[in-house]
């Protein structure tokens, strides 16, 4: 996920004030369808000894599955199904971006209705992202203006849906994932601006999958509709007078507690030999988070090797205590991260500083203190860190690999955000027949390309390198034990 611009300046900003006012921030902080009769999914319960096979699943013919390997090639494939499409457009984003790329996005769909009347096409992105701007234009009008300006071009042809799921951004967007075209499910963990799209000179590489399923896809759509598109904080953000966050905060607090509850509704099915098996989950909270549960019976149940890969290392502590107990166990376990130079918060050293700039810092003191409590096991061959980097490009690839049976794709960032506070979901794939190893194997190895080994602790950074502005701030937030605080909500 490319964490949210106004939420990590508002902590960070709530840090430095404490450091530099000694005010308390940190205290205040504290303080399914009737239309295709689809039967409900009832949320397993999962303990130690359950089991990942029992999990219901929708079978999918593999050669109907297709991975993507470069973000330009999912912004071709994207446009292309677009233009395609016949009955139906819903995409699903955290934003979508008044910028070259997002405009050619919103041509293409106006395009599509105009061509075919009843197409339906609807666009979900998160509520509090699209109406402020970037860093450094916080009074900007954001993405809505986009929005509320290709209404009044083209009336009544798409409505935008502005998607609550908290009353703050800080502590809570839309993370879905998995744009629905026809029967296709577009899954990628990117959200749709330039450089997720490769629209310009650098790219922010992420995962692409086509997967054409008309349950999986029905199964998406019934959720966003009954769930989303239907619920009273879900409001309209083409329209010139959108309803304010205020008064909408009895629902969004209804909305909240719907959507701890709800997991997509689908009939399962029995598997062939020539099939795959693909759960759809969903996730949002401490509580009853089916996809966290998931993700940590992965892990726990692997038997010789895991594969994760996350942007922000910063995992949380239960997934952490896993992965050791996993390697004390004798499983491999291959961990790929991005770089703290392919972070989208990185800036260079000679550029202007902002406080946001530190966060890849902090990411890269979680790692060498990772690489330290495990360092035995990078000796023992038992542990490999791969770092990715490529130019000026960045990186956002997350999802799991366990035992060449099992692999997710999320847009999940494995961290305490994404446990607690955001709405998450992945597509869980069982495949043991292998019948997509093949297509595995490429896409990781397309990921590993650009990656180096860390073979211990002065393979990175350490804070007495960093650039001064960097240090002074990371020791004050160290000096008062705001790191805690922070892990918990980036």
């Amino acid at each position: 996920m490319r964490h949210s611009c106004v939420e990590l300046t508002a902590i960070l900003r709530f840090v430095d004030s404490f450091l530099s006012d000694q005010a308390d921030p940190l205290l205040q902080l504290a303080k399914h369808s009737a239309s295709n009769q689809e039967s409900i999914l009832m949320t397993p319960r999962f303990s130690r000894n359950a089991s990942l096979q029992s999990l219901p699943k929708i079978a999918q013919d593999p050669l109907q599955f297709k991975t993507l390997l470069s973000a330009e090639e999912y912004r071709l494939a994207l446009l292309a199904q677009i233009a395609e499409a016949k009955t139906r457009i819903y995409i699903v984003a955290l934003y979508l971006e008044d910028d070259q790329a997002g405009r050619s996005i919103m041509e293409g769909l106006y395009s599509a209705k105009q061509r075919n009347p009843e197409l339906e096409v609807v666009i979900l992105v998160d509520w509090h992202r699209a109406q402020r701007g970037l860093i450094g234009d916080e009074q900007a009008e954001g993405n809505a203006a986009m929005y509320r300006e290709y209404e009044q071009r083209y009336p009544g042809l798409i409505t935008f849906y502005g998607v609550p799921v908290s009353n703050r951004e800080l502590f809570g967007v839309l993370h879905l994932k998995g744009s629905i075209i026809d029967d296709t499910v577009v899954y990628s963990g990117a959200s749709i601006n330039n450089i997720y799209l490769a629209q310009q000179q650098r790219y922010r590489f992420d995962r692409y999958h086509l997967i054409d399923n008309t349950r999986l896809a029905n199964a998406m759509v019934d959720y966003v509709e009954q769930y989303l598109v239907n619920s009273e904080a879900v409001s309209s953000l083409s329209t010139n007078e959108p309803v304010t966050t205020r008064s909408l905060k009895p629902a969004i607090r209804r909305l909240r507690l719907s959507l701890q509850r709800e997991q997509y509704s689908y009939y399962p099915q029995q598997c062939e030999e020539s099939e795959v098996g693909i759960t759809p989950l969903l996730g949002l909270g401490r509580r009853q988070n089916l996809l966290n549960k998931t993700i940590r019976q992965l892990i726990i149940k692997a038997s010789h090797q895991i594969t994760i890969c996350t942007p922000y290392f910063n995992p949380p502590g239960s997934l952490s205590r896993e992965i050791s107990k996993a390697l004390k166990n004798g499983v491999k376990v291959k961990l790929i991260v991005g770089d703290k130079t392919a972070s989208d918060f990185y800036s260079k050293p000679d550029e202007n500083f902002k406080v946001i700039h530190a966060l890849p810092y902090l990411y890269e003191l979680n790692l060498s203190k990772f690489v330290k409590r495990q360092l035995k096991y990078i000796n023992s061959g038992l542990l490999s860190i791969h770092l990715w980097s490529h130019q000026d490009n960045s990186f956002h690839v997350k999802g799991l690999w366990v035992d060449e049976r099992y692999s997710l794709l999320t847009g999940n960032n494995l961290n305490p955000r994404a446990w607690n506070l955001d709405l998450e979901n992945g597509l869980l794939i069982d495949d043991p027949k292998g019948l997509l190893s093949e297509q595995k194997q490429v896409e990781l190895n397309n990921i590993l390309a650009h990656t180096k080994l860390v073979h211990c602790v002065a393979d990175l950074d350490s804070l007495a390198n960093y650039p001064l502005p960097v240090k002074r701030l990371l020791k004050r937030i160290n000096r008062v034990r705001a790191d805690r605080l922070l892990k918990q909500i980036l």
